[in-house]
Formats: C-alpha cells, structure tokens, sequence
C-alpha cells in the first residue's frame, strides 16, 4: 500500500500507521486522517515524539504521554477508528465491544488489528492467520506470531518470522523495523550467549534506535550489551568498564518511575559489575559506596511479594556487599548484612531449594564470624556444611570448612 493511502472501506485512516512502534497502549492506537496528519503519522511511525499535535487529536497525545483515563474519555465518537482505539485503551476488566463487528467495520486490511490487540492482552489463545496485509500491519502480524512462536520455545521460527515482519516495516515504519530488529537481537542472544556476533546484532538494533525517542527501547538495548559484555568480561576490568558504560546509559535514559523494573535491573547489573571489579586504589572504594546504594534502590521495586526470586537475589548481593565493604561502620553493616541474610533465609524452603538455603546460611555464618560472634556463626556453618554434604557439594563443604577453621583458630589464639 502506498504513502498515504487511505483504507476504502468509508474508513478515513490514511497509512502509514505508527502501530507497533511506542510502548502499549498506545502503540496500538490508529491515527485517523488522511492527508491532513500525514507529517504526524510519518513522525510517529519514525520513532519520534511530535512536536504539536492537532486539537483533534487530543486523546492520542494524552495516551501517548501514558494518561490513559483521561484519553479515554476523550475519545467520543462512533466512527470506527475511535472505536477501535477505545477497544484498545479499555481499562482491564471491561466489557469490549463486540470484536466481530469492529473487525468488519474497520475493513479487511485493519480489521486484523482487533485480534492482534485480543492476542497480546490475552485474550485469545493464538493470533490471527495473516490475510494478505501489507507493509506495518503486516508487520504487526508477523511480529504477534513471533511472539506466540517464542512463547511456545520455536526460536527459529520465530526468528524468522520476525526477519518477515522486520522486512514489511522496514520502508513504511522504520520505528516498528527498529523496535523488531532489538527484538530479534535479543533473541538471538538468549539461544546463542553472548557471541561477538549476538554483540554486534544487538549494537546495529541500537544504531537504529539512536535518532528516535524510543527511550525504553534503548534502555533495554544498553542492559541487554551491558549483560553481554559482563558475561564476556569475566574478572577482566576493561570488559567490565564497557559493560558499566551501558549500565549507566540505560539509567540515564529511564527513571524508577518510568521503567521501574528496567530501572531496577539495570541497578542490580551496575551494582554487580562494580562489585566485581578489583580495588587497585582508595577511590575504588566509591564504587562499592555506589553498588550498596543501587542494590538498595532495586529493593524499592523488587518486593519478597511481587518479584520473590529478584528480591532474594538482590537481597544476597547487597547483603554480601555490606559484609565486604569498606566503611567507618562496618559492625553496623555486618549486622545488617545477617539481618539480610536471615530475610531470605526466612522466605527460602530447606526441603525445596536446599542449595539456596545452605548458601544463605553460609554466608550468614561468615558475616557472624567477621562480628566475632563465633558461638552461632559455627552453629550456622555446621548447619550449612550438612546440607552441602547431603546435597553432594564438595567445594562448597570445603569452603564452609575454611570458614570453621579459621574460627577455630582465632578461638585458640584467643587470651582466656
């Protein structure tokens, strides 16, 4: 379909669509219009935020700044675009209007829209066969398949079902063709590791993102080479100093209200890296100051409630950061630290997960020790040595060990 082409079904919705391209819901949304929003609709489909809108086109602004509720109260009329757009923009819970009926209002090349919609807010089990769409809409189509393949463990399917929806997006919304390249990017990531190859894929996803306003998307992108890059890295601090590069441009481009749990990711990724790597001089120490600060500010995001496994882990590093860090109040960061520990003690089940309660009560069992509280930090230690044994965990049984006997020791070097 060509530039600015409108649907000829009595539905005046000039194409290109920007479908696909922003963060849902509003990158569902169709713009009506023909010639008279083709400059927005091209800016859009571009990645890029207008500068003005249109009067008319009031409620897309509210909802492409996120104010849902109030964009759906704008959108008044009976024509089928404000009625799909409605459909899209329905608070969870209720009732839509029948989709039968909007699909055919909207027309053939559209209509497919309303199952993608229903498919990605789950409401059908699989998205719709393609129907002989073009350009973005296609894409839309392509990329819900990928989706569903992905879900369902078919990667190769569905990489190549978004090289399909990459190449129907690519000319008329190089917004969408640059949201579905990182998304294949990442995939490729997530079957091959962090290859030069996947590094390279997912650096060219970023350069096509660079000139738009797709904020999120580029976080995502920088969290995504910064993993890459640390996983690569190892103990190596030049590998480590690119990673926390992209660490830092992601949360320089989304806040803990925007992108809480992106946010809170790249925080606890940050906080690792910097961790990691090795204290060559006293202004190293700031960046354990950093970390401990970071891990603190994920937990505002992970709760033991909403993101259990997250919590715990971050729950851990920041507990084994305190026990580590370098501070005029360390006892008071010790204490801390086995109060952390005794958290995700308290959430973990032995019999369930005997390997993650066991390092728990290591770890504990060493901030204890650091305390000089020897009498439980060897009650905790035997506790953990027992499980390592059962759970057939040599180097862990050897460490726990080396902890006991350093207690040991000191207990001997100590004046009665």
């Amino acid at each position: 379909m060509g530039e600015d082409d409108v649907i000829s079904t009595g539905v005046t919705c000039a194409r290109p669509q920007p479908v696909g391209v922003f963060p849902l819901p509003a990158g569902f949304l169709l713009v009506p219009g023909g010639e008279a929003t083709a400059d927005l609709r091209r800016t859009l489909a571009a990645g890029k935020v207008p500068v003005a809108w249109p009067a008319e086109l009031a409620a897309l602004e509210l909802a492409y700044r996120g104010e849902v509720v109030a964009a759906l109260g704008q959108l008044r009329g009976d024509d089928p675009v404000d009625r799909y757009n409605r459909f899209v923009l329905r608070p969870a819970g209720a009732d839509p209007e029948d989709p039968v009926a909007l699909r055919r209002a909207l027309g053939d090349e559209l209509g497919i829209l309303v199952d993608v919609v229903r498919f990605a807010l789950g409401e059908l089990d699989e998205p719709p066969p393609p129907g002989g769409e073009t350009d973005e809409i296609a894409a839309m189509v392509w990329s819900a398949h990928a989706a569903h393949a992905m879900a369902a463990g078919r990667t190769g399917e569905a990489a190549g079902l978004l090289e399909r929806a990459i190449a129907a997006a690519r000319e008329p919304s190089p917004g969408l063709a640059a949201q579905l390249r990182s998304t294949a990017a990442d995939l490729r990531r997530g079957v091959e590791g962090p290859s030069p190859a996947v590094i390279a894929e997912l650096t060219a996803a970023l350069a096509a993102l660079a000139a738009t306003d797709l904020t999120v998307g580029r976080a995502e992108l920088h969290l995504s080479l910064g993993s890459a890059y640390q996983e690569l890295a190892g103990d190596d601090p030049a590998g480590l100093k690119v990673a926390v590069e992209h660490y830092l441009s992601a949360l320089r481009l989304v806040r803990i209200d925007t992108a809480p749990e992106l946010f809170a990711a790249a925080q606890v990724n940050l906080a690792t890296a910097y961790l990691t790597m090795p204290m060559a001089q006293a202004s190293d120490q700031l960046r354990v100051g950093v970390a401990v600060q970071g891990l603190r500010t994920a937990l505002s995001v992970y709760t033991r409630e909403t993101h259990p496994e997250r919590w715990a882990s971050t729950q851990l590093n920041l507990a084994n950061a305190l026990v580590y860090a370098p501070s005029a109040h360390r006892e008071d960061n010790l204490r801390e630290a086995v109060a952390r520990y005794q958290e995700v003690i308290a959430a973990r089940d032995r019999d369930a997960d005997p390997l993650g309660y066991a390092r728990a009560r290591a770890n504990q069992g060493n901030a204890l020790a650091h305390l000089g509280l020897f009498d439980p930090a060897q009650a905790v230690l035997h506790e953990a040595r027992a499980i390592f044994e059962e759970v057939g965990d040599p180097d862990a049984v050897l460490a726990v060990r080396g902890v006991l006997d350093e207690i040991a020791r000191r207990l001997t070097a100590k004046p009665t």
